[in-house]
């Protein structure tokens, strides 16, 4: 497209929710980018930003949008800006358990006691305020209090920042994927940023040799999207040992029935979930 565009909805909530998962039910816009939140407690206002690639993609988003109905739809152009930089300036730590995510700019502001992880994002997805990445990082801390896992896979990487939290609290052999080739580089600056000796691969699925040389793993990480979470139950069951565990997130809580549809028929049993915002992260456990 010739100009960036943003697209912005704002409505109640249900709207909100159900445009989102209309949006990921639409096979044509699987790659669509989107954040979806609470603008205004008070008002019950809640609002989605797509960011679309094509014009194609951006027709099909408002389309979808529009057809759930109760939201105000609107598209503007987007200037020129640094926007990550702009972005991450913002950023407060986030504090999730045990662990504390801070970028450069909150050095200062580690408190004691706290498992520490810096990462910066540059193009990856993963700084930990979303409310998906937070649900993770809260599921392996409450794990924690029970057990270690000794091999554990990171599906859908991003920034590397779970894999890098499993590294940093004594798991041995930790393995990360992606998709993005940047994400990959991404990933592994900010492992050794923290020192943490985690490996990430640019490959999809897990059927890569690599992959499999390091299986059964003792717990995996698959922070993506509800549609790839069902596509990968199988391989994820087939990489985990009997007894581990999966923390599925990326998921709406309106799409947890037919994600734990998929992982129950393969014999997963829910241990428990947690919800922040509009997004679920669930603990499953193969039997």
């Amino acid at each position: 497209m010739s100009q960036p565009l943003q697209i912005i909805a704002k409505g109640p909530r249900g709207a909100a929710e159900a445009a989102a998962a209309a949006i990921d039910e639409n096979p044509t816009l699987e790659g669509a980018t989107y954040s979806i939140l609470e603008e205004d407690e008070d008002k019950g206002i809640w609002r989605i930003d797509v960011f679309p690639t094509t014009d194609e993609e951006a027709d099909g988003i408002v389309a979808s949008l529009k057809t759930s109905g109760g939201l105000s739809v609107v598209a503007e152009p987007l200037a020129d800006a640094d926007w990550l930089a702009m972005a991450l300036s913002g950023l407060p730590p986030v504090r999730a358990g045990r662990f504390f995510v801070y970028g450069a700019h909150d050095k200062g502001r580690v408190p004691g006691g706290a498992v520490a992880l810096r990462i910066e994002a540059g193009a990856a997805f993963g700084t930990g305020h979303h409310g998906t990445t937070v649900g993770c990082l809260m599921a392996y801390d409450s794990l924690l209090k029970a057990r270690r896992f000794h091999r554990v896979l990171d599906v859908g990487a991003g920034t590397g920042l779970l894999a890098i939290a499993a590294a940093r609290t004594g798991s041995a052999i930790v393995r990360g994927t992606d998709i993005d080739k940047p994400s990959v580089r991404i990933a592994d600056e900010n492992a050794a940023l923290n020192r943490a000796y985690a490996r990430f691969y640019h490959v999809s699925g897990l059927s890569d040799r690599r992959i499999r040389a390091d299986a059964p793993y003792d717990l995996v990480f698959a922070n993506i999207l509800a549609r790839p979470l069902i596509s990968l139950a199988q391989d994820i069951h087939g990489a985990l040992r009997p007894g581990g565990y999966v923390i599925l997130s990326g998921l709406l809580r309106t799409q947890q029935r037919m994600v734990l549809a998929a992982y129950a028929s393969r014999g997963f049993r829910l241990r428990h979930r947690i919800l922040r915002d509009a997004w679920a992260a669930l603990v499953l456990v193969r039997p």
